[in-house]
């Protein structure tokens, strides 16, 4: 029981939101202690730990150089592109992005997900495709437009990225499937698992396009209905 010591310590240090970061080094410690490791041992174990997932941290440097693109009118800019095409709608871009998503992950090529790319440029250009449909948009048009950019971002990201032979899904399915018996090819298992992934990607993005153009369909409603009555609501 002395061995989940580092889960009780990561439980309890979310509970009283403690700083993420210390509370997995002290769990990291505290079970080190206990399976009977030294201080410079455990210390050692960290190192590698950071070192072989040092990858991981990069985008961190990504955040400077958005937070100044948007500082200096990215998300402005890519509205206003947008804007100029007099027959973009917002299920349009959606769907486009969602299928460029999944393109990406099977090229196995990080869009680095919401914080990079969905919220300062996929999300400012849909609403920009409703602003040029609409011309005003109400709070609950603008929170549908977040909502549906999100889940674009997901859907890609999500049924996409077992497209691509190496990523790290199909290694562990490979890898579970070994383990239960099963034989598996080195070769050819992660290819197979590959193409029998591209059916449930293609089905997620007809489901996804399908789900974008319903609710672009019933913002024309509602504003046809408002301008029906003078745009008095």
């Amino acid at each position: 029981m002395l061995s989940l010591i580092g889960v009780f310590i990561i439980i309890i240090g979310f509970i009283l939101k403690i700083d993420t970061l210390a509370i997995v080094v002290v769990a990291g410690i505290a079970t080190g202690f206990v399976g009977g490791l030294d201080f410079n041992e455990i210390l050692t174990k960290l190192g590698e730990a950071f070192v072989a997932n040092r990858y991981m941290t990069l985008f961190v440097i990504t955040l400077p150089v958005i937070g100044l693109m948007e500082r200096y009118g990215l998300k402005e800019r890519a509205a206003w592109l947008i804007g100029q095409l007099k027959h973009a709608k917002a299920d349009g871009v959606l769907s486009i992005y969602l299928a460029f998503r999944l393109v990406m992950a099977a090229l196995s090529i990080r869009m680095s997900g919401h914080v990079q790319f969905g919220r300062p440029l996929v999300l400012p250009m849909a609403e920009g495709a409703a602003r040029s449909k609409y011309k005003e948009l109400s709070e609950e048009d603008v929170e549908s437009i977040k909502g549906l950019t999100a889940a674009s971002e997901n859907y890609g990201n999500f049924f996409g990225q077992n497209l691509f032979i190496g990523a790290s899904g199909v290694m562990l399915i490979v890898g579970t499937l070994t383990e239960l018996g099963y034989s598996v090819n080195e070769k050819q298992g992660p290819t197979t698992i590959a193409l029998y992934t591209l059916p449930i990607a293609f089905l997620a993005l007809l489901l996804g396009v399908v789900q974008f153009r319903l609710s672009e369909k019933k913002r024309q409603r509602t504003h046809e209905k408002l301008n029906s009555k003078g745009g008095q609501q």
